[in-house]
């Protein structure tokens, strides 16, 4: 199946609004110690993912390896935030193993 940079794009978009949206929840959890981890790996997430649209976008020589890398962060991200039961972490981990499989096609 061919993934178009348009379908890549808004599933790394998705990921990066719903990786701020789930930042920015963790920081008003009770347990911050708890959700450090993902707190992390949020912004990690939301940044590849910020990278990965702009190098889409501006046609880089080097947008494959930079999905490719989206894809290993995004898996990372989806699999911390699996671990917690909140909403706003289950639905960015759904957004995280999504854009992870959009971006190894796009990679391949």
């Amino acid at each position: 199946m061919n993934v178009t940079y348009e379908e890549c794009i808004q599933a790394c978009l998705e990921c990066m609004e719903a990786c701020n949206v789930c930042y920015d929840a963790c920081l008003k959890e009770d347990d911050l110690k708890m959700m450090a981890d993902c707190i992390r790996m949020d912004r990690e997430c939301a940044d590849i993912c910020a990278f990965a649209v702009k190098s889409m976008q501006s046609g880089s020589p080097f947008a494959k390896q930079i999905c490719q890398l989206c894809a290993e962060i995004c898996e990372a991200c989806g699999n911390e935030c699996s671990k917690h039961d909140h909403e706003h972490c289950q639905k960015c981990a759904k957004a995280c193993v999504r854009c992870a499989e959009v971006c190894r096609q796009m990679a391949a």
